[in-house]
C-alpha cells in the first residue's frame, strides 16, 4: 500500500462492460502492478494471474493490439528441448472477454523432433478490492476461494467469482489458487490448456447492454490513419456499452475505464451527442436512462434538485482520501453534483430529434424536458444574478461541478484559485443553447413557453457580454468564470472554445475566441490546452491546468465549424489526428500539453483509456468540418459544398440521419457529395 494513484499508460486493457482486464504487455497480472487485475463493475475479483512453465516465466516477444474482445501475448520457452540457438518452443496466451467472463487459452507449440514434457502453472489471486481503494493505492481485500463442484467460488458484498481450470490440479494457499497442468508436447506438435473466471455483481445498478451490431460506420481515405482511428474508436465504444438493470434495451456509454466504469451524466451525454451521425440509438438510450433518474426533491447531501440531471451513479458511497489538490471526497451512490448535465440533456434531446429520433420517443420525454426547464428557471441561479453557478454545500462533494471538476481547475491568470460560488463561462453558453433548443421543441410539440426561453437566451447573451469579457496583451477574451464576488476570473482557458456555435457569441466575439484558441499559447499543435502557457499555474501534465483533453478539442473544433471557422477546425482535427497516431489510435482521456518542439505529447499516466468522450471524439474529428446539418425525418442532411481536406480524399459510409443511411464523399480538393444508401 503506497496511497498513490496507479499509472495506466503502459498497461494492456481488454474490456466488455461491466468486465475489464488490466495487465502488463507480457500478459501477466501482478499483485505489485497497481491497477492490474480483472474487474467486475467497481470491484476487482482477480489481482494476480502469473504464468510459469517449468518454474520460469515465459520470455515475452510481442502481443497483438487489444481490439474487440480478444488479445494474444506471444512468448518463447527456452527451458525445453536442446540448446539449439533457435527458439523452437513458443507460447501464446490468448485472452478473451465477454460481459460476464474472462478466459485464457495457453497454447504451447514445438518444432522439436522429440516430444517434451512441461509443468504449466498459473497462480491466481482472489482479491475483492473496491475500485476506489485501488485508485487510492489502498490495501488489498483478499477473499478465500471455496471449492464448489469443479470450480472455486469467492464472494463478498454481492460480488461473486467462479474460477475453473479444466484438467488442472489445484492447490489453495490462503487467497491464492495454484493451477498446475503436467503436459506432453508432441514432436512438432501443440498442446492447449486454459482457465476462466466468471463474475457477477448482484448489486450493480447497471449491466451489459443488450447485444447489438456495432455501427456500420466505415472510413476509406487517402490518409489511412483515419481508418485505423475509426476502427479502434468503434471497438472501444462497444466495450463501454451498458444499460440499466430494469431497461436492458436502453444503452448508454460508461464514462471510462477503469475509474469511471459507470453512468456519468455529462460524459455519457457528450459522447452520445458526438455519435449522433453514426449511432443515433445511443442518444435515445442515454436520454431515457437519465430521465428515469431525474431529480425530484431538494437534497443538499446529494445535490439533488427537482428536474436536475444526475452526475454519476455507483453501487455504493464513493470515498477518496484527501490529496494535495482535493480534500476528502465522499459521494453518495446517486450524486447530482453537476451544473451542466441538465443543459446537455436538453440539447441532446433536441439534436436527437433533429437527427431522426422517432417522434413518439421524443414525445415521451417532453415531460422530462419541462421539468428540466423548471430546474433551469428556479434552481440553477440561486442568487438571481442571471448566471448559473454552483458551490458544494457539504464540504466533501465535488468542489467544481463543470467538466473541469478537480478542486484546482478554476484559476486566475497568476495561477491562484478562484473562490466559489463559481459561474463557468461555458455553462452560460450551454444554457443559451438549451433555452433556444427547448423553445424549438416546445413549438414543435404544440406547448406554450417557447418565447419565454428565447427571451431568456437573449438576456443571457447580453448579461454574458457585459460580465465575462477580459483583456490582456493579446486582446479581449472570455473569462473562465465569475467568482464569489462576480469578478471575471481572468485565466485564459479552453472553456471559451465551448462557447463557439452555441449562439451566445456574436460574430465579432466568435472571431476573437477562434483566434485566441488557435494562438500558440493555447494550441499545442495536437490539441487545445486546458490553460494557456502564460498562466502562473500552467504545467503540461497538470490535470485541468495545462494538459490537452481529446473531447475538449473535439467540441471546440465542432464549434469552430458551426461558427464559420472550418479552416481552424481542420487544423485542430489534423493536430488531434497526429496525437491519435502517437497513442496507437486510442485517444486517451487526456495527454500532456507539450508542443512538437518540446517533444510532443506525453501520456498522462493515470488517464482513462478507453474513455467514452475521448473515443467518441474520433467522429467530430472526421466529420465536423463537413458541416452536416440534419433536415428532419426521411431527409438526407445538408453538407457544406466545399470543406477543408486535411486528410485528402475520404469516403464516410454508414452515416445515419432522418432514419436514412447515407455516404459522404470528399474529394482531394474538398468537394463534397452526399449519396443515399
Amino acid at each position: 500500500m503506497n496511497n498513490r494513484q496507479p499509472f495506466l499508460h503502459d498497461l494492456n486493457v481488454l474490456l466488455a462492460a461491466p468486465m475489464q482486464v488490466w495487465s502488463g504487455h507480457d500478459g501477466q497480472l501482478r499483485r505489485s502492478g497497481g491497477v492490474q487485475g480483472i474487474y467486475c463493475a467497481d470491484t476487482r475479483v482477480i489481482d494476480e494471474a502469473v504464468l510459469t512453465v517449468n518454474g520460469e516465466e515465459p520470455e515475452p516477444v510481442g502481443s497483438s493490439s487489444a481490439q474487440g474482445h480478444i488479445v494474444s501475448f506471444q512468448a518463447l520457452i527456452r527451458t525445453l528441448g536442446s540448446e539449439n540457438p533457435d527458439p523452437l518452443v513458443s507460447l501464446t496466451r490468448r485472452r478473451s472477454i465477454s460481459t460476464d467472463r474472462v478466459s485464457e487459452e495457453i497454447i504451447l507449440r514445438s518444432d522439436l523432433s522429440k516430444p517434451v514434457t512441461a509443468v504449466v502453472e498459473m497462480v491466481l489471486g482472489s482479491d475483492f478490492s473496491p475500485l476506489e481503494s485501488v485508485k487510492a493505492g489502498g490495501r488489498a481485500h483478499p477473499v478465500l476461494p471455496e471449492l464448489r463442484g469443479d470450480a472455486w467460488q469467492a464472494a463478498a458484498e454481492g460480488v461473486t467469482s467462479l474460477i475453473s481450470g479444466p484438467g488442472a490440479q489445484v492447490e489453495r494457499h490462503n487467497s491464492q489458487l495454484r493451477l498446475r497442468w503436467d503436459v506432453r508436447i508432441p514432436a512438432r506438435g501443440t498442446v492447449r490448456v486454459g482457465w476462466d473466471v466468471q463474475a457477477k455483481d448482484s448489486l450493480a445498478p447497471f449491466v451489459a447492454a443488450e447485444q447489438s451490431a456495432p455501427p456500420a460506420f466505415r472510413v476509406r481515405a487517402d490518409d489511412r490513419r483515419l481508418t485505423a482511428l475509426a476502427e479502434r474508436a468503434l471497438a472501444d465504444l462497444q466495450g463501454l456499452r451498458m444499460s440499466p438493470v430494469s431497461a436492458p434495451q436502453d444503452a448508454f456509454l460508461a464514462a471510462g475505464a477503469p475509474w469511471f466504469f459507470t453512468l456519468f451524466g455529462r460524459d455519457s451525454l457528450i459522447a452520445a451527442e458526438m455519435l449522433l451521425p453514426v449511432d443515433p440509438s445511443l442518444a435515445a438510450g442515454t436520454l431515457r436512462t437519465l430521465a428515469a433518474r431525474q431529480g425530484t426533491q431538494n437534497d443538499p447531501l446529494t445535490a439533488e434538485q427537482p428536474g436536475k440531471i444526475l452526475h454519476e451513479v455507483r453501487r455504493g458511497e464513493l470515498r477518496m482520501p484527501a490529496d494535495a489538490s482535493n480534500g476528502e471526497i465522499r459521494l453518495p451512490p446517486v450524486y447530482f453534483g453537476t451544473v451542466d448535465a441538465t443543459l446537455l440533456w436538453i440539447s441532446l434531446l433536441h439534436d436527437a430529434w433533429k437527427w431522426g429520433m422517432p417522434e413518439e420517443e421524443v414525445k415521451d420525454l417532453i415531460g422530462n424536458l419541462e421539468v428540466a426547464l423548471l430546474w433551469l428557471r428556479d434552481w440553477a441561479d440561486p442568487d438571481g444574478d442571471g448566471f448559473l453557478e454552483y458551490i458544494d454545500e457539504t464540504g466533501y462533494g465535488l468542489a467544481n461541478q463543470g467538466w473541469k471538476d478537480s478542486a484546482d481547475s478554476i484559476r486566475w491568470s497568476d495561477g491562484s484559485l478562484a473562490t466559489g460560488p463559481i459561474a463557468l463561462a461555458e455553462v452560460q453558453g450551454y444554457a443559451y443553447q438549451a433555452a433556444t433548443n427547448a423553445a424549438d421543441l416546445l413549438d414543435a410539440f404544440g406547448l406554450p413557453g417557447a418565447q419565454e426561453w428565447r427571451d431568456y437566451a437573449e438576456e443571457m447573451a447580453l448579461n454574458f457580454r457585459e460580465a465575462f469579457w477580459c483583456r490582456d496583451e493579446l486582446g479581449p477574451y472570455p473569462a473562465i468564470a465569475l467568482d464569489v464576488d462576480k469578478r471575471p476570473v481572468d485565466g485564459v482557458a479552453s472553456n471559451m472554445g465551448h462557447l463557439l456555435g452555441t449562439g451566445i457569441l456574436n460574430a465579432e466575439e466568435s472571431e476573437l475566441v477562434a483566434h485566441r484558441i488557435m494562438h500558440p499559447t493555447m494550441f499545442s499543435g495536437y490539441g487545445v490546452r486546458t490553460l494557456d502557457t502564460g498562466n502562473g499555474a500552467y504545467w503540461p501534465l497538470r490535470y485541468h491546468s495545462g494538459s490537452v483533453w481529446a473531447h475538449d478539442t473535439a467540441m471546440t473544433l465542432a464549434g469552430l465549424t458551426k461558427a464559420g471557422y472550418a479552416d481552424q477546425a481542420a487544423l485542430l482535427a489534423a493536430g488531434l489526428m497526429d496525437a491519435a497516431e502517437i497513442f496507437d489510435y486510442r485517444l486517451p482521456e487526456l495527454f500532456s500539453g507539450h508542443s512538437q518542439g518540446q517533444g510532443g505529447p506525453q501520456p498522462y499516466p493515470a488517464s482513462c483509456r478507453p474513455q467514452a468522450w475521448a473515443a467518441a471524439s474520433a467522429i467530430p474529428l472526421m466529420l465536423a468540418i463537413l458541416g452536416l446539418t440534419p433536415q428532419g425525418p426521411g431527409l438526407l442532411p445538408s453538407v457544406s459544398a466545399r470543406v477543408p481536406a486535411p486528410f485528402g480524399a475520404c469516403t464516410f459510409d454508414g452515416l445515419q440521419a432522418g432514419g436514412l443511411s447515407f455516404t459522404v464523399d470528399v474529394d482531394r480538393h474538398g468537394g463534397t457529395t452526399v449519396i443515399p444508401a
